[in-house]
């Protein structure tokens, strides 16, 4: 019998707790602006989160996949709204838990409060390297570091390779690039066997000698 990790029993605590909604491709599940009242855990699909700013001009934050939590910026101090639009890329099951729920776990249950924490901490981590990588690196390489890890290159528990129905509009977004530098970057990985189209993107390990390279 396979054992129980840290992951599981996170979200089994909440879709315990919560209720599992399920969303099609492009509904969005709150929108910048609306009360920040629940936290989401992602059981199946993907998650997009964009910003639009007061000059109307919108950017992808992140994409978020099964085992993320979204929204959860709402536990932290007294954040009445939310400050980003989260909506569905494909079809999506996802738990929600109302905001008093979630603290009430927090305070009584201390193994899903570390669990929180350390979910909370390896998010920040990410968003640290995704400023390095936005500061230091090229946007080939932005490139190759974002497919590798929509493909869950790296991720435990869970397959790497195919990335269903994105587009280059969005992949543009996450790297602060132009659609037309990704579509030539993305033409160039698939010429040198990197990636594959068939029914989405099919990203090789190979991929990883564009990041590595100096």
């Amino acid at each position: 019998m396979k054992p129980i990790s840290d992951s599981d029993l996170f979200l089994a605590t909440i879709a315990r707790e919560g209720t599992t909604v399920h969303y099609r491709k492009g509904q969005v599940l709150f929108a910048q602006g609306d009360p920040a009242d629940a936290v989401f855990t992602i059981q199946k699909g993907k998650v997009k989160l964009t910003v639009v700013s007061k000059r109307n001009k919108e950017a992808v934050i992140a994409i978020l996949t099964p085992g993320d939590l979204v929204g959860e910026a709402c536990l932290v101090g007294q954040q009445p709204v939310r400050l980003a639009t989260a909506a569905a890329m494909t079809e999506c099951a996802i738990v929600r838990l109302a905001k008093p729920a979630m603290m009430r776990l927090l305070r009584d249950d201390n193994t899903f409060a570390r669990l929180v924490l350390s979910y909370v901490l390896g998010r920040n981590i990410r968003i640290e390297e995704d400023l390095v990588d936005q500061l230091f690196n090229s946007s080939e390489k932005r490139l190759a570091r974002v497919l590798l890890l929509l493909a869950n290159f790296g991720k435990e528990g869970t397959s790497a390779g195919v990335i269903p129905d994105i587009s280059q509009e969005t992949l543009a977004g996450l790297i602060g690039t132009t659609r037309s530098r990704v579509s030539f970057f993305m033409n160039r990985f698939r010429k040198l066997g990197f990636i594959d189209y068939n029914g989405g993107i099919e990203v090789h390990s190979s991929l990883l000698n564009i990041v590595l390279h100096d």
